[in-house]
């Protein structure tokens, strides 16, 4: 009987002692900013003259890490050696790769601070943010190595007298992986380590804006015991090895996550049979959201308020599950909105690596750019009520922001923009608010905020989203607790933390013996 996992305890910054401990990783980790950083394609450290220069998103100038490229040549290196890999890994014994996974986490856990400090220097994170995603960094190792031991069973099925049948799973191949810059260690983790612990090999391209935290897993991950050639780190730019790999031949499966646009290019040019290609490739996406969090008028309204806040303002907003729109009921909504404004007036922004601030800047000069285009965009669809402003002289800040008074059908209502923006709109009544919360070509995640049994029964059936809160906030969801992975445009609704999620990286196969 495989033991269940809790999942891996928040560190409470407001003891001083746990402050003290962060802050001193934090100066040990300046010490090693602006290392060189290679590829590692079978074991091999391969350094490129072509460099990914990684910086901190709140101090431009401070250097993260340079880390070495791949071209297509060396991802078809990694390719060939990932191939090869999976001939001998694909026969390794479930126990020993979840023993991997066992060990990582105990080494990222024993070294949590430096890990917060890493990606609090190179994604600009909060503290709390911070340790949350290393946190879930270490649920999904531990979950993951515990789901896989549990798959390694099989499933019963029938047999009758004259033959004996056996169902198990089996690995699929190498498999490409895409991970993204805003959960830049939990998501890269869990993406990684999945397929991985299932026998299959892996290409790991990290987000290229945050690349050296991958670099820092590969280290642990080595140190856990893991092979050479099961897990190949090579970042780079997804025009030149990402469309390769997508579409390369012996590519069995990619998991991605990031972008609706780029999601549903991979999705389709993994659709297309290569020459040679003897298989269907499956594709892993989470693509992105437009949350919403319904609130109606017999909703707790300092939960309300607080919740809508915290969603939407956490770590800047850049979370696919971040609330972007606020659906109020028209008798609370000048209340909703009023304490939602003072709250957010409370918030203080600025870097993170000098003080534990709730709002840090966001990833770089592009999300800069286009959320304060989209903000643009809000002051001439609706009431600008609280920030709306942004300073990228020294880093990438944009203060939180609320909109008020908006047309369902705004482009601030519609369209995902990944930062400190937040619109609210009335609803007549409860149905309407849902009609309103279904109107996005999205479905990740929503909440309801109300003490109305039936609302959240209407709820519970009609709000078409992959995860669903009643009463807290929309983001924070917990590897084993809370499966995550949504409808619609948000991806292939493949639940992760969940317990069918490994099962996307493994193939049924049925042998039946006559007696």
């Amino acid at each position: 009987m495989v033991q269940p996992y809790r999942h891996e305890p928040f560190t409470d910054f407001s003891i001083e002692e746990n402050a003290k401990d962060l802050e001193a990783a934090l100066r040990q980790v300046e010490k090693e900013l602006g290392q060189e950083y290679p590829l590692i394609i079978g074991g091999e450290r391969i350094y490129t003259d072509k460099k990914i220069t990684s910086i901190n998103p709140a101090k431009k100038d401070e250097v993260v890490g340079y880390v070495s490229k791949a071209d297509q040549e060396l991802a078809e290196k990694a390719m060939q050696v990932a191939d090869e890999t999976f001939e001998w890994w694909r026969k390794s014994t479930p126990e020993m790769r979840a023993d991997i996974l066992f060990r990582a986490a105990a080494i990222v856990r024993r070294r949590k601070h430096e890990f917060n400090a890493w990606i609090i220097k190179e994604g600009g994170k909060p503290w709390k943010e911070a340790d949350a995603d290393i946190a879930e960094g270490i649920d999904f190792l531990e979950y993951y190595g515990r789901q896989m031991l549990e798959i390694a069973e099989g499933k019963e099925i029938n047999s009758r007298p004259v033959e004996n049948n056996r169902f198990t799973y089996i690995p699929l191949g190498v498999g490409l992986v895409v991970s993204p810059w805003n959960f830049l260690f939990a998501i890269m983790c869990g993406t990684a380590v999945s397929p991985m612990v299932t026998g299959n090999t892996v290409l790991l391209k990290p987000a290229s804006a945050t690349p050296v935290i991958a670099y820092k897993l590969m280290e642990v991950l080595e140190e856990a015991g893991m092979p050479a050639g099961v897990i190949n780190y090579i970042p780079g730019s997804g025009g030149e090895i990402g469309d390769y790999l997508v579409e390369h031949p012996r590519t069995r499966f990619v998991s991605f996550t990031g972008s609706r646009e780029v999601g549903t290019n991979i999705y389709e040019k993994a659709a297309k049979i290569q020459d040679g290609q003897k298989w269907l490739k499956r594709v892993v996406a989470e693509m992105g959201g437009k949350d919403t969090i319904v609130v109606d008028n017999e909703a707790d309204l300092e939960l309300a308020a607080e919740s809508i806040v915290q969603s939407a303002f956490g770590f800047q907003g850049q979370k696919c599950s971040a609330c972007s729109r606020a659906v109020i009921h028209e008798d609370v909504y000048d209340q909703v909105l009023e304490r939602a404004v003072e709250l957010t007036k409370e918030l203080d922004i600025g870097n993170t690596s000098e003080k534990n601030y709730y709002n840090g800047p966001v990833v770089d000069q592009g999300a800069y750019d286009k959320i304060m285009g989209y903000i643009e965009t809000g002051k001439k669809e609706g009431k600008l009520m609280v920030g709306g402003e942004g300073d990228d002289s020294e880093g990438y800040f944009i203060k939180p922001t609320i909109f008020a008074d908006l047309d369902p059908e705004a482009t601030i209502m519609q369209e995902e923009i990944f930062g400190p923006v937040v619109a609210f709109t009335k609803a007549k009544n409860f149905d309407e608010a849902i009609d309103i919360a279904n109107n996005t070509d999205y479905g990740l995640t929503g909440a309801v905020i109300s003490n109305n049994r039936n609302h959240l029964e209407i709820a519970r059936e009609d709000f078409h989203v992959g995860n669903l809160y009643f009463n807290r906030g929309c983001t924070a969801a917990i590897v084993g607790y809370h499966p995550f992975g949504g409808f619609n445009m948000s991806g292939t609704d493949s639940k992760a933390g969940g317990p069918d999620y490994l099962y996307n990286f493994l193939q049924g196969k049925t042998v039946s013996e006559m007696l």
